[in-house]
C-alpha cells in the first residue's frame, strides 16, 4: 500500500488546547488577571477596569511591592534622570551592548547590602534561580543538589534543568536533611537550596543551622531572599542580615520587584562564583539586559532603604495590626512570623468566589492563591499590607470579609 494510501489522522489542535482550559475551569483555578492602574504617589489605591464601564477606584491588598518603593518620590525621579539621561533601553545583552554603568553600581550596592565581594543583575527573580542553580551544578560534577519541599517554582526549574541529582526535604525539618546529607559519598558536591521566607505560608527557614548541616557535611548554601530583601535587617538585607548569618551563606538570590518596588532579580557572592555564572549561565549571557531606567530606580530604592527604617517599621506594624483584627473576629488568619497575612480558606472556587465579592462590592482587590502555588485543600488569600495601609482600611476590610463569610456560610476560627 502507497503512503497516499493511508488516511491520515489529523490533530484537532483547538480542541486540546480548549479542553485544557476547560479543565482549569472545572476546578476552579483558571487565573483571571485583574485589569488596574495604581496612581501615582496614592498607594495602595488604584483604578480597576474588570467588568464595569470606566474605572472603579479599589484599594489593593495583595500587592508584592510590600514598602510602595515603587510609588518612591526619589525612585521616580531616579528613572526620569536616567530616562533622559541615556534613553529607553540597554541596547541588547551586557556582552553586546555594554555594561552600563548603572548597572555596574547597583551590582556593588548589593554585594555590599548581603556582605558579599560581588553581585549580577537579570531580568527577574525567575531567571536569576533557573539560571543560577542550573549552571552551578552543572559546573559541579557529580553534584547533588538538597531542595526544601516548599521552595519556588524558579528554584524547582533551576534544579530540574541541572540535569543534576536531587534530593527533597521536608519543609524545614533539620533532621529530615540532615538524614539526606548523611547518605552520600563525602566526596560528592553538595547544594542545599532553600528560601529565607516562604511568602505563602509566612513562615521562616532556621538558616544558622541549615549553614551548621552545610558546614558538617560539606555542603554549599543557595538562599533565596527574594520576600525578605529590603524587609528585614538594618539595612534591609533580608533574614540572613537580621539574624547575622550572610557571612555563612555561597550564596544570596534576591528580587528588585518585590520590597524595592521596580524589576530585576540577582544573585551576591564571591567573586568567583559571580563570575562563573557570569560565563556560562544561557540565562543571563543570551537575555537582553535590563533597561538603564529601571536599574536607576532600583538603585535609588536599594540606596534610600538601606538607610531608612521607616518603611520596614511602618510595613510590620500594619501586618500585625490585620493579623490581630482578622484574629479578633474569628477569621481564619494563619499564625506567622513575617509580614504576610494568610487567610485559609481550603477551597478554590470559595477562594475566587470571596475574591470576586470583594472586588465588585466592596472595591477591594486581593488574588486567590490556589494550586499548585500551594497544595490542593490549602487554598488562600494572601493579604500583604504596607505601611499605606491605615487601620481604617484594615477595619474595613476586616468587617466586608466577616460579612462575606456569613453569606457564605464559611467556617471560621476554631
Amino acid at each position: 500500500m502507497s503512503i497516499d494510501a493511508v488516511p491520515a489522522r489529523s490533530v484537532d489542535y483547538n480542541r486540546v488546547f480548549a479542553q485544557a482550559i476547560d479543565r482549569l475551569h472545572e476546578e476552579g483555578r483558571y487565573r483571571v488577571f485583574i485589569d488596574i492602574l495604581r496612581n501615582k504617589g496614592q498607594f495602595p489605591n488604584a483604578r480597576c477596569f474588570a467588568g464595569h464601564n470606566g474605572p472603579k477606584p479599589i484599594t489593593v491588598w495583595c500587592s508584592n511591592d510590600y514598602l510602595a518603593m515603587g510609588q518612591h518620590p526619589s525612585v521616580i525621579a531616579a528613572m526620569e534622570e536616567a530616562l533622559h539621561d541615556v534613553g529607553a533601553g540597554s541596547g541588547g545583552t551586557r556582552n553586546i551592548g555594554g555594561n552600563t554603568h548603572y548597572h555596574i553600581d547597583l551590582e556593588n550596592e548589593l554585594a555590599d547590602l548581603h556582605d558579599k565581594e560581588a553581585a549580577l543583575l537579570f531580568t527577574s527573580g525567575y531567571v536569576s534561580n533557573e539560571a543560577t542553580l542550573s549552571t552551578l551544578a552543572r559546573i559541579l560534577p557529580g553534584c547533588i543538589i538538597f531542595s526544601d519541599e516548599l521552595n519556588h517554582a524558579s528554584m524547582i526549574a533551576g534544579i530540574r534543568h541541572s540535569g543534576c541529582e536531587k534530593r527533597v526535604f521536608r519543609h524545614n525539618d533539620l533532621a529530615h536533611l540532615e538524614e539526606l546529607l548523611a547518605a552520600e559519598d563525602p566526596a560528592v558536591p553538595k547544594l542545599i537550596a532553600f528560601e529565607s521566607v516562604y511568602s505563602m505560608d509566612g513562615d521562616v527557614a532556621p538558616i544558622h543551622a541549615i549553614c551548621d548541616l552545610a558546614d558538617r557535611y560539606n555542603a554549599l548554601t543557595y538562599l533565596d531572599e527574594v520576600h525578605a530583601v529590603g524587609m528585614y535587617g538594618a539595612r534591609g538585607g533580608g533574614i540572613s542580615e537580621r539574624d547575622d548569618a550572610a557571612s555563612r551563606l555561597t550564596i544570596v538570590e534576591g528580587t528588585l520587584g518585590k520590597a524595592f518596588g521596580v524589576m530585576g532579580g540577582y544573585i551576591a557572592a564571591d567573586r568567583t562564583v559571580i563570575d562563573v555564572i557570569r560565563s556560562y549561565a544561557p540565562g543571563f549571557i543570551f537575555t537582553t539586559s535590563l533597561s538603564p531606567v529601571l536599574v536607576a530606580g532600583a538603585l535609588a530604592s536599594v540606596r534610600h532603604l538601606k538607610a531608612s527604617p521607616v518603611e520596614r517599621a511602618g510595613q510590620q506594624a500594619a501586618a500585625a495590626t490585620l493579623k490581630a483584627l482578622f484574629a479578633d473576629a474569628g477569621l481564619p488568619v494563619m499564625d506567622t512570623t513575617t509580614h504576610i497575612v494568610p487567610l485559609m480558606v481550603g477551597d478554590p472556587v470559595k477562594a475566587k468566589r470571596i475574591s470576586d465579592i470583594l472586588l465588585r462590592e466592596y472595591g477591594v482587590y486581593v488574588q486567590p492563591i490556589n494550586y499548585p502555588t500551594v497544595p490542593r485543600g490549602t487554598e488562600r488569600l494572601r493579604f500583604t499590607p504596607g505601611p499605606a495601609h491605615d487601620e481604617g482600611m484594615m477595619r474595613e476590610l476586616t468587617a466586608a470579609l466577616v460579612e462575606i463569610w456569613g453569606r457564605l456560610e464559611l467556617r471560621k476560627a476554631a
